[in-house]
């Protein structure tokens, strides 16, 4: 297929002479004898080449290579003069000219210029269309890059950042824009950079990491969890460039999994029942909730170990624990441990002494028995949740201290403020968020489970290998009421495995409290403490079947009631 060339000369002959040889050669070819007419075709801007005269009236060829320059023409355009010389020719070079021809025009010269010149525009059009092509592709995987929910990050060889996704902002709290150009493990600051390894062993070993799930650490999104993947990065030559990453964030799926599953532990509390569930959950949101909490419950229940879940599970987990019993020290003790004292402020005070709350730096401190605090001290509590300062027992001069505070009790603090013994404005300021431990009592269903955790830990502490408990002993267990809750229940175990010579603790290693309480005199047979056939079948009735339920309600464990039905089944007593 011919080109579309024009010709621009004022001579009549020079322009039909020069069509006719380019015509013959299958070009359409449009010729106009001055610079107004050649400015006209020159605008519609489908010309494949042009031949200018150098010399056009009151214009010259030089002009046609700016307009064309300025309507943003890419064809080439040769220059033709009858007086050539060096100043001409560089001129119309340097202002974008492919060539130029002297007069006369010879057939052969005009050919072999018109061919070299459509050759080079064809190769112009190729480039300009891949890069086009280029660009719209680019232009498509940026678009791709920004929608992404995943982040996606990409480093060289040297592991420093090339590209990152908008996504990297909301999946590792990183500025994409800031980013690129860093070392890997100077561009993200918020999480414990646990990806690094996978790109390392991609760069390292070439090998193509797939679905790993990550723990990140962040420091504003604990709980974060990822999936990785990652391969290398090979240009169209298939030389290595460095590697990618795609973060995707399994939060909330890891969250959605969690409160399906029934859990058994949450740091050192144990319990699978609903109750202990509801705690769970409460806990992790309250984690790195910087409130004051509350936790209340009957002596026994775990508070402590509520308080720990609390502090190890949030953002000052890295940050000190300081415990106090204020049950434990008289009024002028606890202020001097709670807040300090200078030396000389009462007596016996030889030298300054640094208080719990400085102590506790910018971690949390624990408040335990809080309902035992005087009045006096209450106000000074009041004042350091209030306005988080305090002075020194002897000394004006206050202390500035950013903690986190939990405090417990064991008795009803409404009562007390009635009474006139607890402030009323401090049990608010406590109360912001409560949680309230059951007793164990009222969540029988955890007594087997809390059985065999002890067993576990003091099989390990006395090195003894024991088994378990008897079915007979789960029973008595059962049954009584623990008043001393979950720390009783401890004792029983651990007064149990010092009397144990086996490998079964039977009713024989338990404490005489528990027997004398439930009217026993010797050790129980099998089905002795529970009603009978009759009643446990009533029961499932009544529960629908559900053994754990049925269980509950006759305070016997699930494992008596499946030996009961078994021994029903096979006629026996």
């Amino acid at each position: 297929m011919g080109a579309k060339i024009l010709v621009i000369d004022d001579e009549e002959i020079l322009r039909l002479t020069m069509k006719g040889f380019l015509s013959k050669e299958g070009h359409e070819v449009l010729t106009v004898k001055d610079y107004t007419s050649a400015l006209e075709v020159i605008s519609k801007g489908d010309l494949d080449l042009i031949f200018a005269d150098i010399v056009l009236g009151d214009h010259t060829g030089i002009d046609i290579l700016r307009a064309a320059k300025n309507r943003g023409l890419t064809c080439p355009i040769v220059m033709i003069t009858g007086y050539p010389n060096i100043e001409t020719a560089s001129e119309a070079l340097r202002l974008g000219a492919f060539d130029y021809l002297a007069k006369p025009i010879r057939r052969d010269t005009l050919l072999r210029t018109a061919a070299l010149a459509l050759n080079h525009k064809s190769a112009l059009d190729q480039k300009a269309l891949a890069e086009t092509k280029q660009e719209s592709y680019r232009r498509h995987l940026e678009a791709i890059f920004r929608s992404v929910t995943d982040a996606i990050v990409t480093v060289d060889r040297d592991m420093r950042v090339t590209e990152a996704n908008e996504a990297t902002r909301s999946v590792c709290g990183a500025n994409p824009a800031e980013i690129v150009g860093k070392l890997f493990k100077d561009a993200f600051h918020l999480c414990n950079k646990s990806c690094q390894k996978a790109l390392k062993q991609i760069l390292e070993t070439d090998e193509v990491i797939g679905y790993h799930h990550i723990e990140c650490g962040h420091k504003h999104r604990p709980g974060q969890v990822v999936v990785l993947t990652g391969t290398k990065l090979q240009d169209q030559d298939d030389r290595f460039l460095g590697a990618v990453l795609v973060l995707k964030d399994t939060t909330r799926l890891a969250e959605l999994e969690r409160e399906l599953k029934e859990r058994r532990q949450f740091y050192k509390l144990v319990g699978k029942s609903k109750k202990m569930q509801d705690i769970y959950r409460l806990l992790e949101d309250l984690a790195d909730v910087e409130t004051t909490v509350l936790i209340t419950g009957e002596s026994g229940t775990g508070k402590e170990l509520v308080a720990e879940a609390l502090h190890y599970s949030g953002c000052r987990s890295s940050k000190p624990l300081v415990k106090v019993n204020c049950a434990a020290l008289t009024e002028n003790l606890l202020e001097s441990e709670l807040f300090g004292h200078v030396r000389g402020a009462f007596t016996g005070a030889v030298k300054n002494r640094t208080g719990r709350f400085q102590l506790a730096g910018s971690g949390t401190i624990f408040l335990d028995e809080i309902g035992d605090v005087s009045l006096n001290t209450q106000a000074k509590l009041l004042r350091v949740l209030e306005e988080k300062i305090f002075e020194r027992v002897g000394d004006s001069s206050p202390i500035k201290v950013d903690i986190r505070v939990l405090a417990s009790t064991n008795v009803d603090l409404v009562e007390n403020f009635k009474k006139g013994e607890f402030r009323e404005d401090l049990y608010y300021r406590l109360k912001v968020l409560e949680i309230a431990l059951p007793p164990l009592r009222e969540r029988r269903d955890d007594i087997p489970l809390l059985i065999d955790h002890f067993c576990q830990s003091f099989s390990r502490h006395f090195g003894k290998p024991i088994d378990g408990v008897s079915d007979e002993a789960v029973e008595l267990f059962m049954q009584y009421p623990w008043p001393g809750n979950v720390r009783e229940l401890k004792h029983a175990i651990e007064h149990a495995f010092i009397l144990c010579r086996g490998r079964l603790i039977t009713v024989d290693h338990l404490p005489s409290e528990i027997i004398s309480a439930l009217n026993l005199n010797k050790p129980a047979r099998a089905g002795s403490l529970v009603s009978n056939h009759q009643d446990i079948l009533k029961t499932l009735k009544e529960t629908g079947w559900n053994k754990s339920e049925a269980a509950r309600r006759l305070g016997i464990s699930r494992q008596t009631i499946y030996r009961k039905i078994k021994q029903k089944r096979n006629n026996e007593p």
